[in-house]
């Protein structure tokens, strides 16, 4: 994995395109065509991302990294300081609603990227996967939505 004559190890590839939201195979395309929804194919070198699975991951860690540490921060300026109501609805809650929802198409772009460079696959349910694929790809054929 190489672009602009710079090589990079596998992590820093994982990480180049979950920051940056671009293709994990080409590098080059957005891998997003809205906010939060994947592409079905990569327009630049044609990856079909039917592998990616990210499921409620992205949420999970922006809970983790941003959410739990912040809320410390509501007790602290809780107990320190005990402010009436609407200081936390002016400090507290623009900051953990903004905190956990700014992160979510990075995170969204990096397990995506560490899927595909690490061919990640729950085990025993690659048939699982192929039948659903192809019942979406036939669904889409009829004329349905995705």
């Amino acid at each position: 994995m190489q672009i602009d004559n710079i090589p990079e190890t596998k992590g820093q590839w994982i990480f180049r395109c979950g920051r940056k939201g671009l293709c994990p195979q080409c590098g080059q395309a957005s891998m997003f065509r809205a906010w939060l929804k994947l592409q079905t194919h990569c327009p630049h070198c044609g990856l079909n991302y039917n592998f990616a699975a990210p499921d409620d991951g992205p949420a999970f860690f922006s809970l983790c990294i941003v959410a739990f540490p912040l809320s410390f921060f509501v007790v602290w300026l809780q107990v320190v300081f005990d402010p009436p109501y609407w200081v936390h609805l002016v400090t507290s809650f623009p900051l953990v609603t903004l905190g956990c929802i700014a992160p979510l198409p990075y995170i969204k772009g990096w397990l995506v990227a560490s899927q595909y460079v690490n061919q990640a696959q729950e085990a025993g349910t690659e048939k699982l996967w192929a039948q659903l694929h192809a019942r979406a790809e036939a669904s889409q054929a009829d004329g349905g939505d995705d």
